[in-house]
């Protein structure tokens, strides 16, 4: 059988330790995977809390970027991948939205509609979260989120209240698509 290579879109977001040093580990962990090729990471951009009870000012502030790249991996078996990576620079998954290390989102698997226990794509809250769409509309001016229209009016109708995180830790060998 073939392996299928399909187009993904993955979300990265971090507001404890060196945050913008964990999500650029994460990005060339994930970059190496086997199944896993032509990673392209947006700049990273710096956002209040979100919580469940709404935007934190006293709550660390997060650190987030988007990155698009090709797989042949099942979409279980990215989010497994997905998965490891956050455990092992130290995610804790104790409060839904809470303060965390690093959270990585599967927001696009091709064109496919995912909802089952473990996984809902296209993310369903993507179209509303600007920490997601001005990195990804800096990584691809021309992006489109399925279900929803061109990220530029998504992004337009919501606000933009992030900012570049140019102070974020870079690593020489860092893959980003533009700065």
């Amino acid at each position: 059988m073939i392996a299928q290579i399909m187009p993904v879109l993955l979300a990265f977001g971090a507001n404890l330790g060196d945050r913008g040093e964990t999500i650029r580990a994460a990005q060339r962990a994930l970059a190496e995977t086997p199944g896993i090729e032509g990673f392209e990471a947006s700049p990273l951009r710096e956002t209040i809390a979100l919580t469940e009870a709404g935007p934190d000012p006293d709550a660390p502030r997060y650190i987030n970027g988007v990155a698009r790249a090709r797989t042949t991996l099942t979409p279980h078996a990215l989010l497994d991948a997905m998965q490891a990576v956050e455990t092992r620079y130290g995610r804790v998954r104790e409060t839904r939205w809470g303060d965390r290390t690093l959270d990585i989102d599967l927001v696009l698997f091709g064109g496919r509609v995912i909802d089952d226990e473990r996984l809902h794509v296209p993310h369903p809250r993507a179209h509303e979260r600007d920490f997601v769409l001005a990195p990804w509309l800096d990584l691809d001016p021309e992006a489109v989120l399925m279900g929803h229209g061109r990220v530029a009016d998504l992004l337009a109708r919501i606000g933009d209240t992030t900012v570049p995180a140019h102070a974020a830790p870079r690593e020489p060998g860092a893959v980003d698509a533009q700065d």
